[in-house]
């Protein structure tokens, strides 16, 4: 499906004390876009605090009153707009290092006055279709961790709801412990900043922990679903599911090496041992125990006491809290009992009232961390390599007799390369909605328009390439010439006309 932006424009903000300079950025640009208008640092955060989210692109100038382009920079950074929000800086200082803390801020280029308006527009027009590309690359990246995650904790799920169904235990202990886990390992990086877990391996560890039971598949139902008090040999037999569990992770073939199943081995292994040393199946004690099986283990005694079994009814939320901070449970890390007292009121309501918000932000994250370790971002070094594209293309265009030109949607405009907007008497950039010019009218006609504009329509990613002919106003006169393009589709599941590039060449 082709793109149709003529009702639609992408809106840039012009930060900037000169009313002249903000005019001729205007000017340039043209009626592609809408605008907003700054006179200094302040009024610029207030239109991107009252919606960023409008704005496709900041234009900022350095030297501003009340607050100066670094500050809007750092303000952008703090509240997290730079990360959706290009920007590129226009001004007149030529100082290195002046550039420099710009890029370090994160901004996508630096042009410097006095400038050439088809660089400004060209920058411009390249820097919002890579963080387009950006954003439908981010979706897409977003649709492939979902499917993994969903995969993945769909097979384990099935594997440890056959525990749980042996074991006779409420189905949703295995979530529960998942979404505690969770919660638990954020509130540990907050309070405690040597803890860094990153969202992808918070994510990681709630999923292994849903495995953390997986040895009682080998442990007698008569023991799991004993109403009773275990005898000492009856518990004997209990314990040793941690340690058959992690055995039957470690003979894994093919998987044993991954992280999902190096983490999982340390929860079913560890998550019954105790802080104090008095834990099974090793007895070890303090930080000798891998945090990930710590978290996994409070997690699993509150969700114990809080869910009904067998042998017991529920305990209440604040009576289980409780009894865990006086050690009627065992020996936690102390670090752990903070983090627990932090969070308890979030646990409460994620298990009395769940949805999948969370976890839809949680693969929001995590996608934005894939992408910004794989470096998929827009930067000036990025628009640096286009803009040497550019020029190579423009070097080739101009050793030919060919009108070269390229046909965005997003913005809608129509831009001859090289002087081949003189060679046939119209405007080099023509905006908006360029298929319904007069000038291109009297230099193409209408009807040889609407039939290239047609073709390119019904190109599709296979067979993008369109050829037509007809008589064609070039050099002063009316001559017969041939059209060839290529039709520019974006990538994804739905991949959608983003423009054209093409030449225009006499046919005699």
């Amino acid at each position: 499906m082709a793109l149709d932006n003529t009702d639609v424009k992408q809106k840039i903000l012009i930060a900037d004390d000169s009313e002249i300079n903000r005019a001729l950025l205007i000017d340039i640009l043209g009626d592609g876009f809408e605008f907003a208008e700054a006179a200094d640092g302040v009024e610029a955060v207030d239109i991107l605090q009252n919606g960023y989210a409008d704005i496709s692109l900041v234009l900022l100038d350095i030297h501003m009153p009340r607050l100066d382009g670094f500050g809007v920079l750092e303000a952008m950074n703090k509240r997290g707009w730079i990360d959706d929000t290009p920007v590129i800086i226009i001004s007149a200082d030529s100082d290195s290092d002046f550039a420099q803390r710009a890029y370090n801020l994160g901004v996508t280029d630096y042009i410097r006055r006095p400038f050439d308006a088809y660089v400004v527009r060209r920058r411009v027009q390249n820097t919002l279709m890579l963080y387009e590309k950006q954003k439908k690359l981010m979706g897409l990246v977003a649709e492939q961790v979902y499917e993994l995650q969903k995969n993945n904790s769909m097979m384990i799920n099935i594997l440890s709801h056959i525990v749980e169904f042996q074991n006779e235990e409420s189905g949703p202990h295995i979530q529960h412990i998942r979404i505690i886990t969770e919660i638990l390992l954020k509130g540990l990086c907050e309070l405690y900043p040597r803890y860094q877990f990153s969202q992808a391996e918070i994510a990681l560890i709630g999923t292994a922990s849903a495995l953390h039971d997986i040895g009682k598949v080998s442990i007698p139902s008569a023991i799991l679903n004993k109403p009773g008090r275990l005898t000492p040999e009856e518990f004997a037999v209990m314990k040793t599911h941690s340690a058959i569990g992690a055995s039957m992770l470690d003979v894994l073939p093919i998987y044993k090496d991954e992280p999902l199943v190096k983490t999982a081995y340390q929860i079913c292994r560890w998550h019954h041992e105790r802080y104090d040393g008095r834990g099974y199946p090793d007895g070890l004690k303090g930080d000798e125990i891998p945090i990930a099986a710590q978290v996994v283990s409070l997690a699993d005694v509150y969700d114990a006491l809080t869910s009904e079994r067998v042998y017991k009814k529920a305990i209440p939320h604040k009576e289980a809290i409780r009894m865990i901070k006086n050690g009627e449970c065992g020996a936690f890390n102390p670090i752990l009992m903070n983090v627990l007292d932090k969070v308890a009121d979030e646990i409460y309501g994620e298990l009395h009232g769940a949805t999948s918000e969370s976890y839809d932000d949680d693969l929001r994250k995590i996608t934005a961390e894939i992408l910004q370790k794989n470096s998929i971002s827009s930067s000036g070094r990025t628009v640096s390599l286009l803009e040497r594209e550019r020029k190579k293309y423009m070097f080739f265009a101009s050793m030919s007799d060919e009108v070269m030109f390229e046909l965005s949607y997003t913005p809608y405009l129509l831009t001859f390369l090289n002087g081949g907007g003189k060679r046939l008497g119209v405007s080099e950039t023509i905006v908006p909605d360029p298929m319904n010019s007069g000038e291109l009218h009297e230099c193409c006609g209408e009807d040889k328009l609407k039939e290239i504009s047609a073709l390119l329509h019904a190109a599709t990613p296979e067979n993008s390439i369109i050829r037509c002919e007809g008589d064609i106003k070039i050099d002063g006169d009316v001559r017969h010439c041939k059209l060839v393009a290529q039709a520019m589709w974006s990538s994804g599941a739905e991949p959608e006309l983003i423009g054209a590039i093409g030449k225009i060449y006499r046919a005699d």
